[in-house]
C-alpha cells in the first residue's frame, strides 16, 4: 500500500511498491533497482551455496546438498529473468490507463516476480544469520528455498507467456482478441503446469503480510472441506468433519499445496457453491452479526412477481411496463434485503412488513420501545453481491453493508438474485433490473425520498451494476446517479490477458474455478451435481427423486410457456423452417436470446421510439424465448450495429520507437503447431494430475449484457459516472483497466482507483485487518461522491495507490497519502544515495548501495 507523494516542490513523484510511477520520464531508475535486487539475490545465494558445500561445516549431508542445489538453480532462473524483467519495466507503462494510474497486468506480473525475489533474499539472509546456530534446521530451510525456487520457475514461465501477449496484442490493449491461439495455449499450459508450490509454503506471498494468515486459514479450510465433501450430505457434517482433519494440512504445507491443486483443478462448480456458502450457515452468520455494526433495520424481503409501470425518463407522460423475471425458472418472487442504520419513515409500514420473509433467526427489524423514526433519506444505495454468479447472498455481505449504512447514513437495498447454474444468464440480470425498478417505484417503503441513487457491487455484482444500468437505459427509464464497481468482471470470455495469468497462483480465484463459474453463468455447466461417491443407497434415491421432480417441473413449465408463446404469435407457414421437437421445449435463454452469435442488444437512440402513452416491454431475452417469431419494427431498427462494429480493442497507432521497444521484449509465436511456448532449454514444472478444462465458447458471453466491455459505444454513452476500484494483484485487474479506457474513449466520466497488496474479494475480508478496512473505506468514499455529486471523490487518508479522475477531456490527478510501514516498498533517493527496500514481514531490511 505504498503511495506516491510529492517531493519538495517538484512535479515529479517517488516510485511506489512495485516500480509504479506517475511519469514515464523516470523509467531508468527502476532498471537500476532491478539490477540491485538481482545483485543482492546472486550474492546471498553464492554465499550460502559456498558455506553448505562443505568448507567450514565439513560433509554437506543430504539436506545441505539440497539447499546448495536449490541456490544454484535459483541463480540460473534469476540470470534468465533479469533481462526479461528489465525489458518489461521499460515498456509496461504503454498499457496504463494513463501516466497517473500505473496499473496493468504486465506491471502486476513484474511485481509478483520482484516479491518472490525479495522473499528469497529475506530467507537467504535469515539462513546466513542463523546457519551456525544449534537450533538451525537445514532440512526445514531447504524445503522453504525449494518452494520459492519452484514458484520462481513457474513465474518465469508466466513472463514468457506475457512476452507472447506483447507480440500479439496491439498498442494499449491487454486482451488477446480471440479464444483460440494464444488464449487456448494459455489454458492448455495452465491445465498441465504445477501450481501446488503457490498453495503450500508460498501461499499468498505476493499479498500484504497482514492478510496472509487469513488466506492460509481459508486454504486449510478448503482442503479439509474438500476431503469430507463427498462423505456427508449436510453442510454442517462436512464442516464438523473438516475441523478434525484440518490439522494435518496446517503442519504439512506440501500436502496442503498438493490437495489444494487437486481440488481447484477437478471439482465442479457445486463444490464451490457449497464451500463459499459456508458463511450462510446460522453459526457463522450469527458470529458475523454479533461482531458487525448493529443496525435498526435488517429486513429480508420477498417481492412478488407482478408487473408495474414506470415513467420514461425522456417523457414523464409516457410509461413503460416492467415485467417480472421469467427466464429459465419462470416468474418467482425476487429476494432482497433492506439494511438501515437508522429507522426511517416507511421502513416499518404495513406494506413493507407484508413483504418480509422469515429467516428463522432473530428479529430482523430492531425496534426499541421508543425508537426514533427519522425522515426519509435523500439517498439510496442498491447493492448487488459478488460470488462468481454461483454463490453467496446478501447475508454473506452483511458485515460491510451494515458498516456502510452507518458511515453513509443511507438505507441499503441488497438484491439476492438467483444463482447459476440452476439459473444462468440472464436470470440474475432480469432480477437485478426488476429490483432496481421496484425500488424506484416504491421508494416510500425504503425510507428514501427518491432523489439520489447509487448502484454498487463487487466482482459479479459489479458486472450486474453495469449491465443493469445499460438495461435501464435501453428501457428508457431513469438510470442511477452513479455506479461504484469494485473489482468487476467486465469480460466473461476466455480471452487471455497478462493479469489473468495470475490465476495460476491466486488462492481465491484460480483459472479453473473462474472458468467454471463463468461457464455456469453462461449455461455451459450442468445444473445437477454429479453423483456423490460413498453415499448411502437411500440418499442416492432421495437425491435422484428430487432431481427427477425438479426436471419434470421445469420441463412442464418450459413446455407450457413455449406453448403459450407459440399460440400468441405463430409464424405463417413457410416463413420459418421446422425445428426439432426438443428445440422448443428445452431451449435455454442463453441460446434463445440470440438470432446470431452476436445479436445486438436493444438500445433506443431516442425517446421517439417509444409510444406516446404506454409501452409494454417484456424482457428482451424472453421476447425471443419460444422461437424466431415476427420481428417488430423496433427490433429491426436496432440491428444497425453489426457484430464486427462492437470491438473493445482500442486501435491507437504507436510510433516507431514505441513499436521497437515492445518488439524488443515480445516473443513471436512458436514455429509450427507443435512448437513450445517457451524458449529452448526451459520447461516449467508440470502437474501430476491434469486439470479438466475445456475451451467452451458460447455466444452468450459475447453479449454486451453479459460482458459490458464488449458493448458498443452507443450503450456506453448511456452510463452515468462510473467509479472503478480494482486490485493490483487481482486476475480481474485488466477488466477494470480496459473498461476505464473504453469509457474514456467515448468521453464518459470515469475514475479508476487501484489498491495494492490485497486479493480479489477484499470487501468480504474487510474485518480481517487494517488494510482491507481502509480499502473498503475507499469504496465508501466513492459512493459518497455519487451522493454529493462531486466531480472528484475526496482523498482517502491511506491505502490508495494512485488515482486519476477522467471526465471527458479534462483530468486532474489525485495524489495518494504517504507510504505505510510493513510493505514491500522501493524508493529512490533524489540525491544519489542508497536504494533500499523493506522486506515482506517488516524485518531484516535489505539495503544495497550501487
Amino acid at each position: 500500500m505504498a503511495s506516491n507523494k510529492k517531493s519538495g516542490g517538484s512535479s515529479r513523484y517517488e516510485k511506489g511498491v512495485n516500480g509504479r510511477r506517475s511519469s514515464k520520464h523516470k523509467e531508468v531508475p527502476l532498471v537500476m533497482d532491478t539490477k540491485a535486487v538481482f545483485a543482492a539475490l546472486y550474492g546471498v545465494c553464492e554465499e550460502n551455496a559456498a558455506f553448505f558445500s562443505g568448507g567450514s561445516k565439513g560433509s554437506p549431508g543430504d539436506a545441505a546438498q539440497r539447499l546448495v542445489d536449490t541456490m544454484v538453480l535459483i541463480q540460473g532462473h534469476a540470470h534468465n529473468l533479469e533481462p526479461v524483467v528489465s525489458g518489461f519495466a521499460a515498456v509496461y507503462h504503454h498499457f496504463d490507463f494513463d501516466p497517473h494510474i500505473p496499473a496493468n497486468g504486465y506491471r502486476s506480473l513484474v511485481k509478483v516476480v520482484r516479491c518472490c525475489l525479495l522473499h528469497i533474499i529475506q530467507k537467504g539472509r535469515y539462513i546466513t544469520a542463523n546457519r551456525r546456530s544449534i537450533f538451525f534446521r537445514v532440512a526445514h530451510n531447504a524445503k522453504e528455498m525449494e518452494a520459492y525456487c519452484s514458484a520462481l520457475c513457474q513465474l518465469r514461465a508466466l513472463l514468457y507467456l506475457a512476452q507472447r501477449m506483447l507480440h500479439d496484442n496491439s498498442h494499449g490493449n491487454l486482451f488477446f482478441h480471440d479464444e483460440s491461439g494464444l488464449s487456448e495455449s494459455f489454458v492448455r499450459e495452465y491445465s498441465s503446469m504445477h501450481k501446488g508450490c503457490f498453495y503450500g509454503r508460498c501461499l499468498g506471498f505476493q499479498f500484504s503480510p497482514a492478510i496472509r494468515p487469513c488466506l492460509q486459514t481459508l486454504a486449510i479450510g478448503l482442503v479439509a472441506f474438500g476431503e469430507n465433501y463427498k462423505r456427508h450430505q449436510s453442510g454442517i457434517g462436512v464442516a464438523a468433519s473438516s475441523i478434525f482433519t484440518s490439522g494435518k494440512y496446517a503442519i504439512d504445507p506440501e500436502l496442503r499445496g498438493a490437495e489444494f491443486e487437486r481440488i481447484t483443478q477437478n471439482l465442479d462448480v457445486h463444490f464451490w457453491k457449497s464451500f463459499w456458502n459456508i458463511t450462510e450457515t446460522e453459526v457463522l452468520s450469527g458470529l458475523a452479526s454479533m461482531t458487525s455494526t448493529q443496525v435498526k433495520v435488517n429486513r429480508a424481503l420477498s417481492v412478488p412477481p407482478l408487473s408495474f409501470d414506470l415513467p420514461l425518463l425522456a417523457d414523464h407522460t409516457a410509461s413503460v411496463t416492467i415485467a417480472p423475471p421469467s427466464a429459465h425458472i419462470g416468474p418467482a418472487p425476487v429476494q432482497m434485503r433492506l439494511i438501515s442504520y437508522d429507522l426511517r419513515e416507511g421502513q416499518d409500514s404495513e406494506a413493507l412488513l407484508s413483504l418480509a420473509r422469515s429467516e428463522g433467526g432473530a428479529i430482523s427489524l430492531s425496534l426499541g420501545l421508543k425508537t426514533k423514526r427519522l425522515p426519509s433519506s435523500p439517498c439510496l444505495l442498491v447493492h448487488f453481491h459478488g460470488g462468481g454468479f454461483v454463490a453467496q447472498t446478501s447475508k454473506s455481505h452483511e458485515p460491510y453493508l451494515k458498516s456502510w449504512s452507518q458511515d453513509l447514513g443511507v438505507p441499503i437495498l441488497s438484491v439476492d438474485y438467483s444463482l447459476a447454474p440452476e439459473a444462468p444468464f440472464p436470470r440474475a440480470l432480469e432480477e437485478c433490473f426488476y429490483a432496481y425498478c421496484w425500488a424506484l417505484r416504491n421508494h416510500h417503503l425504503l425510507g428514501w425520498t427518491g432523489e439520489r441513487l447509487c448502484l454498487a457491487g463487487d466482482s459479479a455484482g459489479g458486472n450486474l451494476c453495469l449491465t443493469t444500468t445499460m438495461r435501464a437505459a435501453a428501457f428508457g427509464v431513469r438510470v442511477p446517479d452513479g455506479i461504484v464497481a469494485v473489482y468487476p468482471a467486465t469480460l466473461l470470455t476466455a480471452y487471455a490477458s497478462p493479469s489473468r495469468l495470475l490465476t495460476l497462483m491466486d488462492p481465491l480465484l484460480p483459472l479453473s474455478v473462474l472458468s467454471r463459474c463463468l461457464g455456469a453463468y453462461a449455461g455451459n455447466e450442468p445444473q445437477a451435481e454429479a453423483q456423490v461417491e460413498k453415499a448411502s443407497a437411500l440418499s442416492l434415491v432421495r437425491r435422484d427423486t428430487a432431481v427427477l421432480l425438479r426436471d419434470m417441473r421445469q420441463g412442464a413449465s418450459n413446455w407450457i410457456r413455449s406453448l403459450l408463446d407459440s399460440n400468441a404469435a405463430t409464424p405463417p407457414p413457410g416463413e420459418a423452417g421446422e425445428k426439432p421437437p426438443g428445440a422448443t421445449v428445452r431451449k435455454s435463454i442463453s441460446e434463445a436470446c440470440f438470432s446470431s452469435p452476436h445479436a445486438d442488444p436493444p438500445v433506443p437512440s431516442d425517446a421517439s421510439e417509444f409510444p406516446s402513452r404506454k409501452l409494454s416491454l417484456r424482457s428482451q431475452t424472453c421476447q425471443d424465448l419460444g422461437s424466431n417469431n415476427h420481428s417488430t419494427p423496433r427490433r429491426a431498427q436496432l440491428s444497425e450495429h453489426a457484430p464486427e462494429d462492437v470491438n473493445f480493442f482500442l486501435c491507437k497507432e504507436a510510433d516507431s520507437s514505441m513499436s521497437r521497444d515492445l518488439f524488443s521484449v515480445a516473443i513471436p509465436p512458436p514455429a509450427g503447431p507443435e512448437g513450445s511456448e517457451f524458449p529452448l532449454g526451459f520447461e516449467p514444472l508440470r502437474s501430476e494430475q491434469l486439470s479438466e478444462m475445456t475451451m467452451q465458447s458460447s455466444p452468450v458471453v459475447k453479449d454486451p449484457f453479459c460482458s459490458p466491455l464488449l458493448a458498443p459505444d452507443s450503450m456506453l454513452k448511456g452510463l452515468p459516472p462510473v467509479h472503478l476500484v480494482a486490485c493490483a494483484l487481482d486476475p480481474m485487474l485488466d477488466d477494470s483497466v480496459m473498461f476505464a479506457k473504453r469509457l474514456r474513449s467515448v468521453d464518459q466520466p470515469v475514475t479508476l482507483c487501484v489498491v495494492d497488496d490485497l486479493p480479489h474479494g477484499f470487501l468480504s475480508l474487510s474485518q480481517v485487518c487494517r488494510e482491507t478496512k481502509e480499502a473498503a473505506d475507499i469504496c465508501v468514499e466513492r459512493i459518497r461522491a455519487v451522493f454529493t455529486q462531486e466531480d472528484t471523490p475526496p482523498e482517502p487518508r491511506k491505502h490508495r495507490k494512485l488515482e486519476r479522475t477522467d471526465r471527458g477531456a479534462s483530468a486532474s490527478p489525485l495524489l495518494a497519502g504517504p507510504a505505510e510501514e510493513g510493505k514491500l516498498a522501493v524508493r529512490n533517493s533524489d540525491g544519489g544515495g542508497a536504494t533500499a527496500w523493506a522486506t515482506a514481514n517488516n524485518s531484516d531490511a535489505v539495503v544495497v548501495v550501487p
